[in-house]
């Protein structure tokens, strides 16, 4: 596969502690260096390191809109494709990218208001995704025994509704297991990844 030269290339490292050693750290750290050795134009968020409050009513989500979170919707909006990196916490993402998200797409930004209804415009159109999750089971359980039902939400209920598409996945399994050959395998596989801009 040829690699679509010059994408503008979002990465989101979502795990919630900023420790550098983390393996979503390393994931993310693989597909940017991919990427830039491709010529794609990367930026990189950190979910750990914004400043947020939780939205906890209607009125949090209509009001203006954290500094940090406009600089995350700015980085977005000027943005071809979008990688999220997070680790699969009790079957879906960690609260805190929850959270982020929620933030970031508010009606106005990633939709219109009449999206909620089924009819408006979705924002984010010609976006593409893909989302690398990490997990202790290994991969082929998450996908045919629990369905990936954690990123399908994520993929069809966010991504989608937003007009993000296409959006692919990687599921890492066995992430924390010491002595796992298979880390090494997958940072070069994201590697790639970076290289292709998919």
């Amino acid at each position: 596969m040829i690699a679509d030269m010059g994408k503008r290339i979002l990465i989101i490292q979502g795990h919630p502690d900023p420790d550098p050693k983390r393996y979503c750290v390393a994931l993310a750290s693989a597909y940017r260096d991919g990427a830039e050795s491709a010529g794609h134009e990367v930026e990189q968020l950190t979910v750990a390191a914004l400043d947020f409050a939780l939205i906890r009513s209607e009125e949090d989500w209509r009001e203006s809109a954290p500094t940090d979170i406009v600089q995350a919707q700015r980085l977005i909006e000027a943005s071809d494709h979008l990688v999220f990196v997070y680790p699969t916490w009790l079957g879906t993402m960690p609260a805190l990218l929850k959270a982020f998200l929620e933030q970031v797409m508010r009606p106005g930004f990633a939709f219109d208001e009449s999206a909620r209804s089924g009819l408006g415009e979705r924002r984010l159109k010609g976006k593409s995704a893909r989302v690398i999750v990490t997990m202790g089971m290994p991969g082929l359980v998450y996908r045919v025994f629990y369905r990936a039902h954690g990123y399908l939400y994520f993929k069809r209920n966010i991504l989608s509704f937003c007009g993000i598409g296409p959006v692919r996945h990687s599921f890492v399994g066995l992430a924390g297991a010491e002595k796992n050959s298979g880390r090494e395998r997958w940072l070069e596989r994201v590697r790639g990844f970076g290289r292709d801009g998919v």
